[in-house]
């Protein structure tokens, strides 16, 4: 039983997959909600201040070397065009936008391209993180529900 919680935390963190697809896993294979959900929040949002410090640094540093320059490239740019295209729609709810751009449970919206957007537009670690939380937090909330409703992105459960 604990490795599927260590399992949990673990896809959790895992960018594009997230609690996203760690919420499902716990509940497919007899966790109970509520657990799954708290491991796999805190799971998700553990990696938030450390992309929001350094990724972005990483990622400029990166951008020109010769092997991995074309995956930085791309990050860089993802991020950036994710961020300017929050900017633009969200004006000065900026916070508000990235929250549902968090929660809004579909590929590329998460915690870690959330992050990357807001420490691009500088938008600071104390608001960013807080929008994210929020964020993760209903895209938990959505995907318990559909969990349990037995609903996953491969048709349903059972």
């Amino acid at each position: 039983m604990l490795k599927k919680y260590v399992i949990v935390f673990l896809v959790s963190m895992v960018p594009l997959i997230e609690l996203r697809g760690a919420i499902p896993y716990g509940v497919m294979f007899g966790l109970p909600l509520w657990q799954t959900f708290l491991i796999a929040a805190v799971g998700n949002m553990l990696p938030v201040p450390v992309i929001y410090l350094f990724a972005r640094k990483v990622l400029e540093w990166g951008k020109d070397k010769p092997v991995i320059g074309k995956f930085f490239a791309f990050c860089l740019e993802k991020g950036q065009r994710g961020g300017e295209k929050l900017q633009a729609k969200a004006g000065r709810g900026l916070f508000w936008a990235l929250l549902l751009f968090v929660g809004i449970p579909l590929p590329g919206t998460g915690a870690w391209t959330g992050t990357l957007a807001a420490s691009i537009l500088n938008m600071g670690l104390k608001k960013s993180t807080l929008a994210c939380m929020g964020g993760v937090l209903l895209a938990g909330c959505i995907m318990g529900l559909l969990s349990v409703l037995g609903v996953t992105a491969f048709g349903t459960i059972g």
